[in-house]
């Protein structure tokens, strides 16, 4: 990424990877097929499930599904910023679901 200026229209690795131009929301196959995850972020405290697979922390979004030709990803968002994670493996969705934990054990005591 040495060269990347992460102007519009830049063609690295990474945001050739991550073009999210490319990207859709996950369809409802695609989120039934994330069954097992998606209940266990049901059981997280303080996430309401406005629509399947679409998790709300109070009144702002925070956790949506896509996919693309490389895989199901969910964007979290971590305080103001929105991250994007795979989750097309067991170790990916094991992340995922400690990333949600440690924010939101995070959040409850600040």
């Amino acid at each position: 990424m040495a060269d990347c200026l992460g102007a519009p229209g830049c063609r690295c690795k990474w945001h050739r990877f991550f073009d999210l131009t490319n990207v859709k929301h996950a369809t409802p196959e695609t989120i039934a097929r994330l069954g097992s995850l998606l209940s266990e972020i049901r059981k997280v405290p303080g996430l309401t499930e406005k629509s399947p697979g679409t998790f709300y922390q109070r009144s702002s979004a925070f956790l949506h599904f896509h996919e693309d030709p490389a895989g199901i990803f969910v964007d979290i968002k971590l305080d103001t910023e929105w991250l994007r994670l795979p989750v097309n493996s067991a170790r990916d969705r094991s992340a995922l679901l400690r990333t949600i934990r440690n924010h939101k054990a995070k959040s409850s005591s600040a």
